[in-house]
């Protein structure tokens, strides 16, 4: 495995990664090697430059890129991360997982993502905005909305997304609802879409934890990464009646034995931007925290956080995967030799996709759902995913994520050879 030296937060290279992940799960389901061999590489990379004029008046040039991997079945699908540390592999790698999530969720998209080398917390929202409207304008050939649409990742929200729909539709010259989801809710939003994650993951712990026959309320959580995803998951999981005992973001974490006040957490960093300080809590380290003695432990920040190093010291009982790649291949062994259940992220993290297909449907239709309607449909989706993972997980003998990967992988090489190859 080819070990990254410049981002901080990469320490294997994802994509090989990927593609082991893939092997494998070939091996154990049988799929034919010709179509590993196919399924191993992505369609399309495109790497553009995005000059940008600065707030100081100087020229800053970002690097940015958009992945295919396979539309196999539909359109791709895959959001736009915006962080210091972005690689052509890391999207790459995340363009695959994203179809491996589509396939497994059952909705006919693809695999895509994105991704500008930036830092967004240090760039006005002017700065933030050209960047975006340049990167569209760079990439406009490569999207659409039959074709590939984006939505939001690390680093990106509504706005950003809002700025991708206008560039596009001003190039167009009429407004096109389906190029992008994640949008606004006054510009042809979802309601539901900035839950979706968060909410796909707790729809997900709550049938693994009725399949042991346990419950939610009264179990002890660690929530890594406070941002959509974690922020909502540990206010739901609250709702539930399980006890928040740590959650940390970029700057580090908080700690409360007896239960962090979620609401009041959010308000914190709402208002400070960050979870430092938050009253009666104690600070601890990102690494700590995901080794505290817990029940769920929720990585939901960035990749490669379970690794070698600590995997056999994480004393969580159930892993729920809010992140993409946050457990290393090795570390996955680890902790299923120690009877951790993982929910894998193609699984545990795909409402987000499923609430964007919504999205995409609405838009083409121009006729918008209720927010019961979003969140039944998307808990129907979880729900059926997770026990067909289940059950596949339970007949194989095997681990969580490589039933996931199987079926997903299982039904895009169905997809691929029923299309046959062009020419």
């Amino acid at each position: 495995m080819t070990i990254v030296e410049s981002p901080t937060h990469l320490r294997e290279n994802p994509f090989e990664i990927a593609q082991d992940q893939l092997r494998r799960v070939a091996e154990v389901f049988q799929i034919d090697q010709n179509l590993v061999r196919v399924l191993e590489q992505c369609k399309k990379a495109v790497s553009v430059s995005i000059p940008v004029y600065m707030d100081r008046g100087e020229i800053e040039v970002f690097q940015g890129y958009r992945v295919t991997h396979n539309i196999a079945r539909g359109p791709s699908k895959g959001g736009i991360r915006y962080h210091p540390d972005v690689t052509l592999d890391e999207v790459k790698a995340l363009a695959m997982w994203m179809t491996w999530k589509c396939a497994l969720m059952g909705i006919p998209f693809g695999g895509a993502k994105g991704g500008v080398v930036c830092d967004p917390k240090q760039m006005s929202r002017l700065e933030l905005e050209k960047m975006t409207r340049r990167f569209t304008s760079e990439i406009i050939n490569e999207i659409g909305p039959e074709k590939d649409i984006p939505a939001p990742d690390v680093g990106t929200d509504p706005s950003v997304m809002a700025w991708i729909f206008d560039t596009y539709s001003m190039n167009k010259g009429h407004s096109v609802l389906g190029v992008v989801t994640g949008k606004p809710l006054n510009v042809g939003g979802s309601l539901g879409r900035l839950e979706a994650t968060a909410h796909g993951a707790l729809y997900c712990l709550r049938e693994a934890i009725e399949k042991q026959d346990l419950a939610l309320a009264g179990m002890r959580v660690a929530v890594q990464g406070f941002g959509n995803v974690g922020g909502y998951l540990a206010r739901f999981l609250q709702e539930d009646g399980a006890i928040v005992v740590a959650a940390s973001d970029s700057r580090g974490g908080v700690y409360n034995g007896d239960g962090i006040d979620v609401p009041n957490a959010l308000a914190h960093k709402q208002e400070t931007g960050g979870l430092e300080g938050l009253k009666d809590t104690e600070s601890i380290t990102n690494e700590e925290l995901l080794l505290l003695e817990c029940d769920v432990l929720a990585p939901c920040a960035l990749e490669q956080v379970i690794t070698t190093e600590n995997a056999d010291k994480v004393r969580a009982k159930v892993v729920v995967e809010g992140a993409n790649g946050p457990t290393t291949p090795a570390a996955d062994e680890i902790l299923e030799d120690r009877g951790v259940l993982v929910l894998p992220d193609v699984l545990a993290n795909a409402g987000g996709v499923v609430v964007s297909y919504f999205e995409w449907v609405q838009g083409l239709q121009e006729y918008f759902w209720k927010e019961e309607e979003v969140n039944q449909r998307l808990n129907d989706i979880t729900s059926r995913a997770f026990h067909e993972t289940w059950e596949t997980y339970k007949s194989r003998d095997t681990t969580m994520r490589m039933a996931a990967y199987g079926l997903a992988v299982q039904r895009v090489s169905e997809a691929t050879m029923t299309r046959g190859l062009y020419p």
